[in-house]
């Protein structure tokens, strides 16, 4: 009996990490969901910001939402947190005291399409995590969208 609820519990935990996987967004969405912003910005700047902001549906899939900012560091739009819309985050540092936003703005500037390493909140476990976040400079305003190191 006990070999046979060893086993259970074998497969239950191999299941229960491969349905976490799933809950998280790769590389390739984040890269994705960036180029689908840009497209959106350009076509229609204000309508974009608002959907985002909004938390329309084609904008947000599990862990993965875009970010705009501007480039003073101003957030445009959030995919999960409005509050932050119009604030100015060149100084938001994450836990390991690392401003990542004047990074990013600085990264836009020289390089114009980025990957960039931090460390954020993960709504769902509330635990910081490591993250990694595409961004690409949009004309005046530079799209991101991160994916959890798990």
């Amino acid at each position: 009996m006990s070999k046979f609820l060893l086993a259970f519990a074998a497969v239950a935990l191999m299941s229960s990490v491969a349905f976490a996987a799933d809950n998280f967004a790769t590389t390739k969405e984040a890269e994705a969901m960036v180029a689908k912003a840009v497209k959106a910005v350009a076509a229609d700047r204000v309508a974009a910001f608002k959907e985002i902001t909004g938390k329309d549906k084609k904008w947000v899939d599990r862990d993965l939402y875009p970010v705009v900012y501007d480039m003073n560091g101003k957030c445009v739009a959030h995919g999960q947190n409005e509050k932050q819309v119009g604030k100015d985050l060149i100084d938001l540092a994450d836990a390991d005291g690392k401003e990542f936003v004047k990074e990013r703005v600085e990264f836009a500037r020289s390089k114009g399409k980025f990957w960039h390493d931090y460390k954020f909140t993960d709504p769902v476990s509330k635990k910081v995590l490591p993250k990694s976040a595409y961004c690409e400079k949009a004309g005046d305003v530079i799209v991101c969208a991160g994916v959890y190191k798990h």
